[in-house]
C-alpha cells in the first residue's frame, strides 16, 4: 500500500477544504461590508442635505406637503418602545418555556416543542392577519373600557402600539425558546447534581444555578429576539395603525420598518432618500444592539 501517496492525497484534500472554508468566511464579511457601504451611500445624502438634527429630532413627518417635513423622532421612539415592550413580554415567556422543555422531561414537552417549531414556520403576514382579526378587536374592547367618555382620546380600533408589541412578542418566541433551550441543555450535569446534593430543590437549582450558568446563551437569544422584533415590517404594518404619534400604548404608531414599506413604492427625490436614511438608522440600531449584547456575552463567558 502506498502510504506516502495516501498521506499526500489527504493533505491536498485538507488544503482544499481550508480554502473553501476561508472563502465562505470572507464571503460573509464581504456581504456585511457591501450592505453597510450600500446603506451609508444611499442614506447619507438626505442627512447631508436636510441635516441630521432635522431628521432625527424633527417631530413632523409630512413628505408630500408644500413645505416637506422629514422628522422621524416619533418613528424612532415607536420602534424603540415597541421592540422593548415585545422583548419584555416575549423573552421571559420564552426562557420559562425553554426551562420546561429542557428540564421537565414530561411527555407533553414534545407537543410544546412541535408547537414552537410551527410558530417558527408561520409567515409574518399570517401573524399580521391574526393580529387584525383576533387581537385588535380585543384591544379595541379594552380601549373602549379604559377611555369610555373621553373627548380627547383618538380611538384606533385596536391598531396601536400595544397590539404591535404583542404580535412581536409572539413572533420572537421561537428564536428565544430554541436558543435558550440549547443553552440550558449545555450546562454540565455535574452542576445540577452538586446543587441538588447541597440540599437545593429542583426549582432553586434551575433559577439559582442552571439559568445563571446558561446566561451567555440566553443573552444571545435575547439579542436575536431584539433583531427579529426591530426588523419586522409586514405583520406590524397591519396592526400598528401607521400614524406618526408619540408612542403610547393605545396610540396608532409607525415603526421604522413600516415607514419604509408603506412609502417606498411611490417616494421620489428627497423623500426616497430620507427613506434610505431611515433604513440606515434601523441598520445602525440593530448593529449596535447586537454588538453590545455580544460584548456582554463575551464578558460573561470570559472570552
Amino acid at each position: 500500500m502506498n502510504i506516502r501517496g495516501g498521506v499526500s492525497t489527504g493533505a491536498a484534500a485538507e488544503r482544499r477544504a481550508r480554502v473553501l472554508f476561508t472563502a465562505c468566511a470572507w464571503a460573509v464579511i464581504l456581504a456585511v461590508a457591501s450592505i453597510t457601504l450600500y446603506m451609508i451611500a444611499n442614506g447619507l445624502p438626505a442627512v447631508l442635505k436636510i441635516g441630521w438634527k432635522e431628521i432625527l429630532f424633527g417631530r413632523v413627518w409630512a413628505p408630500t406637503a408644500a413645505e416637506p417635513k422629514f422628522g422621524i423622532f416619533y418613528v424612532i421612539l415607536a420602534s424603540l418602545a415597541g421592540t422593548g415592550l415585545a422583548v419584555l413580554l416575549g423573552v421571559p415567556a420564552g426562557i420559562l418555556t425553554a426551562v420546561y422543555l429542557a428540564e421537565s422531561g414530561k411527555p407533553g414537552a414534545e407537543s410544546v416543542r412541535q408547537a414552537v417549531e410551527l410558530l417558527a414556520c408561520i409567515p409574518s403576514v399570517i401573524y399580521g392577519l391574526l393580529g387584525v382579526h383576533l387581537l385588535s378587536p380585543l384591544i379595541y374592547k379594552l380601549e373602549l373600557r379604559i377611555f369610555a367618555g373621553s373627548d380627547t382620546h383618538r380611538f384606533t380600533g385596536g391598531a396601536n402600539l400595544l397590539s404591535a408589541s404583542l404580535v412581536l412578542a409572539v413572533m420572537i418566541l421561537p428564536t428565544v425558546i430554541h436558543m435558550s433551550e440549547s443553552a440550558i441543555r449545555a450546562v454540565a450535569p455535574d452542576i445540577r447534581e452538586a446543587s441538588l446534593a447541597l440540599g437545593a430543590s429542583g426549582v432553586q437549582t434551575i433559577f439559582k444555578v442552571v439559568l445563571p450558568a446558561a446566561r451567555p446563551g440566553i443573552t444571545a437569544a435575547a439579542a436575536l429576539g431584539v433583531g427579529r422584533a426591530a426588523g419586522e415590517a409586514m405583520a406590524i404594518t397591519l396592526v400598528s395603525g401607521g400614524s406618526v404619534n408619540l408612542p403610547l400604548p393605545f396610540e396608532s404608531v409607525r415603526f421604522l420598518t413600516t415607514a419604509i414599506v408603506g412609502e417606498m413604492g411611490y417616494a421620489q427625490g428627497v423623500h426616497r432618500q430620507v427613506l434610505f436614511s431611515i433604513g440606515l438608522v434601523l441598520y445602525l440600531f440593530i448593529m449596535g444592539v447586537n454588538i453590545t449584547l455580544n460584548r456582554a456575552v463575551k464578558k460573561e463567558s470570559g472570552i
